[in-house]
């Protein structure tokens, strides 16, 4: 028995998110089965990051136990014949028997696109929110840095949240501009269910005005859940890199 590590990416688009669900096309589900058919066993991977519908990665990560006899570096090249092309393997190995990736240490980068102009650009719609109202970017980033370091981000999660503990750590936060599109860049030792994209929702009202920079923190210290402000779409949400630390 070997454990693989693989590395995936893909264009949630199509997608209901990552986790397997009754009736519906998952991530999760399309690995499973492109696994079983390469290898003839019954595999279930275990995914690193758990990413809601029409959410992309560039790698996120996922582990299954095998007995096969495939190399474990040549599991991206087979399996990638089987599988969808909007889901890509970008590298496969061993990994110890006992590792699990949600157990490990890690830094995860998510990035926020926002196309801040008067008119939709219709090859981003499925990677960027539109957004018509002018943006002040420079309020947008006053308000991420009082997002910077150890909290209860309570007020950043959404009510399907199961997770034990609500502190998170986030490393480093930016917003910037380049052109129609302004990107955030947040870099955490782990997110909530929708916290990214809560925290994206509150920075775009404190860009169109509706929120002094300053209540980020005002929300962050009430630790009220619907304090925040809206969560923003799914489409404009890429999980860009893990590492390990």
């Amino acid at each position: 028995m070997k454990r693989i590590l693989l590395e995936v990416a893909y264009d949630g688009t199509n997608y209901h998110g990552w986790q397997i669900q009754p009736n519906a096309n998952t991530i999760e589900s399309e690995l499973d089965k492109a696994i079983e058919h390469l290898t003839g066993e019954t595999i279930h991977v275990i995914g690193a990051s758990r990413t809601d519908s029409g959410v992309h990665a560039l790698c996120n990560l996922a582990v299954f136990d095998t007995e096969s006899r495939i190399p474990p570096e040549k599991f991206s090249y087979a399996l990638n014949q089987g599988l969808p092309e909007d889901i890509r393997i970008r590298n496969a190995k061993e990994v110890d028997l006992d590792f699990h990736p949600r157990k490990c240490r890690s830094i995860k980068t998510y990035r926020y696109c926002i196309l801040n102009t008067s008119f939709a650009v219709p090859t981003q719609r499925y990677y960027s929110h539109f957004y018509h109202y002018p943006l002040n970017v420079e309020w947008m980033a006053q308000g991420a840095a009082y997002l910077t370091g150890e909290h209860d981000f309570i007020a950043f999660s959404n009510q399907r949240t199961q997770a034990e503990s609500t502190i998170r750590t986030i490393y480093s936060i930016s917003v910037v501009r380049q052109g129609d599109m302004i990107e955030l860049l947040v870099k955490g030792s782990g997110f909530l269910y929708n916290m990214v994209r809560l925290i994206a929702g509150t920075l775009i009202q404190v860009g169109r005005g509706y929120y002094p920079p300053e209540y980020v923190k005002e929300i962050l210290d009430n630790c009220e859940r619907g304090k925040a402000g809206p969560v923003a779409p799914a489409n404009g949400l890429t999980l860009v890199s893990y590492e390990f630390i």
